[in-house]
């Protein structure tokens, strides 16, 4: 029995986790559930898994969770907030596998010490790597942490990996749907609005990830990532636009040979795969039908027309905290973006703006990588209010 701490239970991957846990209740059972705000969402799952330990974001929700639970007549679970809570469940000795799923800097102190006391990880939370790389994967290393990735590309490619030596292997490719405006001409990106933007073709996310797949940084920051968690140089990972999203991600072996990952677009199966690792469990997910025809389709990204994907890669070749500057940037810019203050290319332009003018440093600690991100944050929300500004200018009569 594998005692679980949820981090970020309330999101689509938290309950894609839990819907296995519930299929596997022989094997997994949940120490913790840490969420946002929530509330509901998150009383009805006490209600059914029953942990030892419930934290929210804030202090005040606390009571507001503790009546909620009453009036359901459920046995409260000992109630936390803040994120100091995060760090206490997911280094408690009662987890054993953390999945990290919160979405942004928040869980990442969390991860971190949760890696340094050797629990096993899924790791679904982009910004531990993109923001802290090399602090996350030296302790992984030193501390001889089990980090299994989640993101269905890099959970391909730890799958693809494992048909051959980590050294034979000289390229990782690494599929993007294209989003929502892989056929749009560039010039009309300038009138796309957030509704349009929110409408990905394959995947059901949160705002800014949905977003950032629009724009391809979501794959930037996939680049990144995979950079760290295989130890890839940019030059050996390549980025190709898949609109069927079924080939997850392929490893190209010194001898010619490409291993892909297939399988449906069902997040169940990489989180599956995390925790059952390195054991291959029957999963509850769709099956693909290889009588029916089908055609995939393979292109270069255009990097013109997506620039945040060609600033990802400058990031991570910078080194140092420029991918946090970047990822930070990015966050601000796209709910800019969702507030109708910035046009849709405007989140790549704030984005490079920022990075221009946060230098980077190279990585000494967490607590200074969150500062950089703090940093990097309000130069990107001056950014922002400086284009906003030039647009009332340019056009009062609109503001």
């Amino acid at each position: 029995m594998q005692r679980v701490t949820l981090l970020g239970s309330t999101g689509s991957i938290g309950q894609s986790t839990l819907d296995v846990v519930r299929q596997n209740r022989e094997r997994f059972a949940i120490h913790a559930l840490v969420a946002g705000r929530n509330l509901t969402r998150l009383a009805q799952q006490i209600q059914e898994f029953e942990p030892a330990v419930a934290v929210v974001a804030r202090a005040e929700d606390v009571p507001v969770l503790a009546a909620l639970l009453k009036d359901a007549g459920v046995l409260s679970p000992d109630l936390r907030s803040g994120l100091a809570a995060y760090t206490e469940v997911a280094t408690a000795p009662e987890t054993d596998f953390v999945m990290s799923a919160i979405v942004g800097v928040a869980g990442m102190e969390a991860t971190y010490e949760a890696i340094r006391l050797g629990k096993r990880i899924g790791l679904a939370n982009k910004e531990t790597l993109v923001a802290g790389g090399s602090l996350v994967m030296a302790a992984v290393k030193q501390f001889g942490t089990e980090l299994i990735p989640v993101d269905s590309e890099h959970n391909g490619a730890h799958q693809c990996l494992r048909a051959g030596r980590r050294e034979d292997a000289t390229k990782l490719i690494l599929t993007a749907s294209g989003g929502p405006f892989r056929k749009t001409p560039k010039e009309d990106l300038l009138l796309v609005k957030p509704e349009q933007a929110l409408n990905h073709p394959t995947w059901q996310m949160g705002p800014r990830i949905t977003v950032d797949s629009a724009t391809l940084m979501n794959k930037g920051f996939e680049v990144i990532e995979a950079c760290w968690l295989f130890d890839f140089p940019t030059s050996q990972v390549e980025v190709v636009v898949h609109p069927q999203s079924t080939v997850h991600a392929m490893v190209e072996y010194n001898d010619g040979s490409v291993i892909a990952q297939v399988c449906a677009t069902d997040m169940r199966m990489p989180i599956q795969y995390a925790l059952t690792y390195p054991e291959r469990a029957s999963a509850p997910v769709p099956r693909l039908d290889w009588a029916q025809a089908r055609t995939w389709e393979f292109h270069a990204p255009d990097l013109d027309k997506f620039p945040l994907l060609r600033l990802a890669y400058q990031a991570q070749n910078t080194g140092g905290t420029s991918t946090c500057t970047l990822n930070a940037a990015d966050e601000i810019a796209v709910e800019a973006f969702l507030r109708n203050e910035i046009s849709f290319p405007g989140i790549a332009e704030v984005v490079e703006e920022t990075l221009n003018r946060v230098p980077s440093q190279p990585s000494q600690s967490i607590g200074q990588v969150l500062d950089v991100d703090r940093e990097s944050r309000a130069v990107a929300r001056q950014v922002t209010r400086e284009r906003l500004g030039a647009r009332v200018m340019a056009s009062p009569a609109k503001y």
